[in-house]
C-alpha cells in the first residue's frame, strides 16, 4: 500500500493532486506525525488498479476526467472517501498485505525478525524526535487558541515522565477508564485521593496535560455566591457616594476577590476531585458567606468578624498547602514560600483588627500587598537571578525545581465567567419597577444603560479576547501579570460604575421622569439632585475599566490580518482618548441624569463602531458572505452527473428519502 507521492511524482503533477489537499494539512509542520495523520490519497489494489480517493463528488468528477486522459479505464478507480466501496477496497488491500507479510515471515523468519526489530526502533526515535523538537498533536488546539511556544510540552501517561520524576498525572487512567465506558461501567468518587499536579514548570519547559481542563460544577456554585456579594457591595457602595464609602469597597471588595482567586488557582495546580476536594470547597464557601453577611456594617461593627472569617479560609488554603507538600516532594520549597507569605499576611491583619481607624490603615496596606504580590516573590526574585546569576541563582534553581503553573485553560474561563457575572450585575442594578403605563426617562436611561453593559460585553469578549496570536499568559511572565492584574481594578471599577448607573437611571431629575411614575421601593432610591460623588463613580468607573480593558488587551498578541484598516495601536488610542473624556464628565455639572448617560452611551458606540471599522478589511465588503453557503444532500451517481452535465436543479429532500439507495453520494445546491 502507498500513501500519497513524494514531490516530483509525474503523475501528481499532471492531475494536479495537490490542489485537492486541504489547507489545512499543508499547514501542518509536524514531520512523521502530520505524515501518519494526512488523509491517504491514493493505493494499490490487489487487483492492480490503483484507488483514488476523492473528499467530495465534484472532486471525484473532476478526478476521474484528468485520469481518463493519462490512463485506461482498467488501470485505476476514483472512490469518494467514506463510502462503501472505498471501504471494501481498503479492507481488501489489508488483507492482502497481512497475508503477504504471513508469508514472508514464514519464508524467512530470522530476517523478518530483524527487519521488525529495525523498523520499531525507527518509528520509536521518529516519534520521540517529534515530540521533542514539535509538538504533539493533541496541544494544536491549544496553541492555536493561546499562540505556540516551544518551551510547552505534553506528558505521556504511558512512558515515564520525561522531565526527570514520576507524577501520578490526571489521566493516567485514561485507558482503563475508557475500557470501563465500553463496558458501561461509571467512575467511583473516593473520599480522598493524593492531589495531582496539573501542570509544572521544570528546567525552563512547561509539563502539561495534552488534554484541557473542565470547569467544575462546583466551581459554578461558586459563582452564585458573588452574584450577592457584587449587588451587597455595589448597592451599599452607592447608597453612600463618598471617598470613604470608596475607600471601603476598595478594601473588602479586594479581599472577596481574593478568596476567589486562591480557590481557582490551587483548582487549577491540583486535581484530586474526591470529596475532600467538595467539602473543602463547602467550608471555604461558608467563610466567605460569613464574610459577605459583615460588609455593610463592617467600618463600624463587625471588622473583627469579618476579617475573622476572610483569615479562616486563608489559613484553611495554607492548611491545604501544607498536605500538598507533604504529599509533594517536588513542590515542597513552593508550598512553604505560599505558606509562609499566607502567615505574614495573616499576622498584618489580625494586628488591623487590634487598631482603631484610620491607624489600622497602617496594617490593612501592607497586608494587602503581601497578600497578592507576596506570593509572586519567587517569581520575581528569579527574574532577578537570571540577570545577576551567582550562588544565590543556583540555590534558588535547585530549591524551586518544580514550580506549579497556572492552567492556561482553566484560568481564561474562570475569569470570563467572573467578567460575565460582573456585567450581569450592572444589568440586574439598572432593572426597576414602573408605577405607570407608557414609556419614560425612567425606561429610556435604563435602555442606554443596557446597552453600555452590551458593549462592554462585546468588546471584552469579541475584540479583546479573540483572534489572539499568543495569549498574555503564554507571552511572557511580564505580561502575563499585567493581564493578571488588570482584572481587579476593571472588575472592581466597573462593578463601582454600574452601581452609580443604577442610581442615575431612578433618578428624577430629567424631563419626563416623576417621581410617582416608580413604585415606592424605587421612589426611595431616587433623588433629584444627583450627588456628585454618584457621577464620579458612575463616570470615573466606566472610564477607567475601559483604560483597564486596552491594558488586558495590550498585553496579547492579536492576529493582523491583511488590508485592516487601522492597527491595534490606533485602536487602542482611540480608546484611552474615550476612556478620558468619559473620566471628566463630572466636571459637567450642568448636565442631567438622562443627558449624562446618554453621553456615554454615544461615546462608547462611536468607540465600538471605530473599532469594528479599523479591525475591518479594506479590501472585503461589509455586507454579504466572502463565500455562497453550501447545504448538502445526498443523491445517486447517476443523478449527480446528470446536474452536474446539464445544470438542472435537484430537490434535496427527495433525495435524502432512500438512504440506502443514495448512500455515499453527496451533492451541493
Amino acid at each position: 500500500m502507498t500513501s500519497s507521492p513524494a514531490t516530483g511524482d509525474v503523475e501528481k503533477q499532471q492531475i494536479g493532486l495537490q490542489s485537492s489537499i486541504p489547507e489545512e494539512q499543508s499547514q501542518h509542520h509536524h514531520h512523521h506525525g502530520a505524515h501518519l495523520r494526512e488523509r491517504l490519497r491514493h493505493f494499490l489494489h490487489p487487483s492492480g488498479k490503483k484507488i483514488h480517493v476523492a473528499a467530495s463528488p465534484e472532486e471525484a468528477i473532476s478526478l476521474r476526467t484528468r485520469l481518463e486522459q493519462i490512463h485506461s479505464h482498467e488501470e485505476f478507480d476514483v472512490y469518494i472517501s467514506g463510502t462503501p466501496e472505498h471501504l471494501e477496497a481498503l479492507r481488501d488491500a489489508q488483507n492482502h498485505h497481512e497475508d503477504r507479510r504471513d508469508q514472508l515471515r514464514s519464508e524467512h523468519p530470522e530476517m523478518f525478525e530483524r527487519f521488525a526489530k529495525v523498523h520499531n526502533e525507527l518509528d520509536a526515535l521518529a516519534m520521540e524526535l517529534d515530540r521533542v523538537t514539535t509538538h504533539g498533536v493533541s496541544l494544536d488546539a491549544h496553541f492555536n487558541r493561546f499562540g505556540y511556544n516551544a518551551h510547552v510540552r505534553s506528558y505521556d501517561d504511558d512512558s515515564p515522565s520525561a522531565s526527570g520524576v514520576s507524577t501520578p498525572h490526571s489521566s493516567s487512567l485514561s485507558d482503563k477508564s475508557s475500557n470501563a465506558y465500553e463496558r458501561g461501567f461509571a467512575t467511583p468518587l473516593k473520599l480522598f485521593k493524593v492531589p495531582t499536579l496539573r501542570q509544572y514548570f521544570h528546567g525552563g519547559i512547561l509539563w502539561r496535560a495534552s488534554g484541557s481542563e473542565e470547569v467544575q460544577s462546583f466551581e459554578l456554585f461558586v459563582d452564585l455566591l458573588y452574584v450577592g456579594i457584587l449587588q451587597i457591595q455595589g448597592d451599599n457602595t452607592s447608597e453612600h457616594p463618598t471617598g470613604l464609602s470608596l475607600l471601603h469597597f476598595i478594601i473588602t471588595f479586594t479581599l472577596s476577590y481574593k478568596i476567589w482567586n486562591d480557590m481557582q488557582l490551587f483548582i487549577s495546580w491540583f486535581e484530586t476531585d474526591d470529596v475532600f476536594q467538595r467539602v473543602s470547597i463547602l467550608f471555604l464557601l461558608a467563610c466567605l458567606f460569613g464574610y459577605t453577611t459583615n460588609i455593610v456594617e463592617a467600618w463600624e461593627h463587625t471588622y473583627p468578624t469579618l476579617i475573622g472569617f476572610y483569615l479562616a479560609a486563608r489559613l484553611y488554603m495554607a492548611a491545604y498547602l501544607l498536605l500538598c507538600g507533604y504529599l509533594l516532594p517536588m513542590v515542597r520549597p513552593v508550598m512553604i514560600f505560599h505558606i509562609i507569605i499566607t502567615l505574614i499576611a495573616v499576622a498584618l491583619w489580625i494586628g488591623s483588627i487590634h487598631v482603631g481607624w484610620p491607624g489600622q490603615l497602617a496594617l490593612i496596606w501592607p497586608a494587602l500587598f503581601v497578600d497578592f504580590l507576596g506570593q509572586m516573590g519567587y517569581v520575581i526574585i528569579q527574574m532577578i537571578l537570571n540577570k545577576t546569576g551567582g550562588k544565590a541563582k543556583v540555590w534558588l534553581d535547585k530549591k524551586f525545581e518544580f514550580i506549579p503553573a497556572v492552567n492556561i485553560e482553566h484560568r481564561t474561563e474562570r475569569t470570563n465567567a467572573f467578567v460575565s457575572l460582573v456585567f450581569g450585575y450592572t444589568v440586574v442594578a439598572i432593572l426597576y419597577q414602573s408605577a405607570t403605563n407608557g414609556i419614560d426617562a425612567f425606561f429610556g436611561k435604563a435602555m442606554l444603560g443596557l446597552v453600555q453593559c452590551f458593549i462592554f460585553n462585546w468588546m471584552y469578549f469579541e475584540i479583546d479576547s479573540s483572534n489572539l496570536l499568543t495569549h498574555a499568559i503564554r507571552r511572557h511572565k511580564i505580561s502575563a501579570l499585567a493581564w493578571s492584574f488588570a482584572h481587579l481594578p476593571f472588575i472592581m471599577m466597573f462593578v463601582l460604575g454600574g452601581g452609580g448607573l443604577s442610581r442615575l437611571v431612578v433618578a428624577n431629575d430629567a424631563p419626563n421622569s416623576h417621581l410617582d411614575w416608580l413604585t415606592e421601593q424605587y421612589q426611595e432610591r431616587s433623588e433629584e439632585d444627583i450627588p456628585m460623588g454618584i457621577r464620579w463613580y458612575y463616570c470615573a468607573g466606566f472610564g477607567i475599566a475601559l483604560l483597564c480593558m486596552a491594558l488586558i488587551s495590550v498585553s496579547h498578541v492579536h492576529r493582523q490580518h491583511e488590508g485592516i484598516r487601522l492597527t491595534k495601536k490606533f485602536r487602542l488610542m482611540a480608546r484611552l482618548a474615550v476612556a478620558i473624556v468619559i473620566i471628566c464628565l463630572p466636571l459637567a455639572e450642568h448636565l442631567n441624569s438622562l443627558d449624562l448617560v446618554g453621553t456615554v452611551t454615544g461615546l462608547l458606540v462611536l468607540l465600538l463602531v471605530t473599532e469594528l471599522w479599523a479591525a475591518s478589511n479594506a479590501h472585503d465588503k461589509l455586507f454579504g458572505r466572502a463565500r455562497p453557503c453550501r447545504y448538502t444532500g445526498r443523491c445517486s451517481k447517476g443523478m449527480l452527473l446528470e446536474m452536474v452535465k446539464n445544470g438542472r436543479e435537484v430537490d434535496v429532500d427527495q433525495l435524502t428519502d432512500d438512504k440506502e439507495k443514495y448512500r455515499g453520494h453527496t451533492v451541493g445546491p
